[in-house]
């Protein structure tokens, strides 16, 4: 929870601090607490992302892990974001920020649930694809090809997808020849 979160059910930053003491509260990160009996998982970090910047969207790497299109597992969280936001700042995770606008980080965002309970906003794996190529020059050509290769083979992508954001992110001429082998 975050500290507004606590707010609005009647607790102030004194008694949040009194709990804190107490050991009612446990403080994750700068204004995001949890219950003392709270068990991460692999995915709690994502979740506490999402808490405190609840306008982020998980990307690139992350987004791929997230469904299950790599195998790599990166030691920081990608996450999308208003060119003009203010930067995140979290003690942990880290966080790899990408800054874009407009359709660009807004069409193919999907919600999915996070330790049971938290919806976050990822990318979808077409749009995460494409963006793969987009910004090939920071994950590597590739992480973009195995993606494009794992998600076309499991059949979880169409050509129509693809090519519908290629033309959204500009890159229908890099990802072209990739896609031309695998139809």
């Amino acid at each position: 929870m975050r500290t507004r979160d606590l707010e609005a059910q009647g607790w102030n930053r004194v008694a949040i601090g009194v709990m804190l003491r107490r050991g009612q509260l446990v403080r994750i990160d700068r204004g995001l607490y949890a219950s003392p009996d709270f068990v991460p998982t692999d995915e709690s970090s994502l979740a506490q992302v999402s808490i405190k910047y609840p306008k982020a969207v998980f990307c690139l790497l992350t987004a791929l892990r997230l469904h299950g299109l790599t195998t790599q597992n990166p030691h920081e969280v990608w996450i999308a974001i208003e060119h003009k936001a203010n930067t995140p700042k979290m003690d942990h995770p880290p966080l790899h920020i990408i800054r874009s606008t407009g359709v660009a980080l807004s069409e193919g965002v999907e919600q999915i649930t996070v330790d049971g309970v938290v919806q976050v906003p990822v990318m979808g794996i077409a749009k995460t694809i494409v963006d793969c190529f987009k910004f090939r020059n920071k994950i590597g050509l590739d992480v973009a090809i195995e993606a494009l290769k794992e998600a076309w083979y499991a059949k979880k992508v169409t050509m129509d997808e693809l090519h519908y954001f290629a033309k959204i992110c500009r890159v229908e001429n890099v990802m072209r020849p990739y896609m031309e082998t695998l139809a």
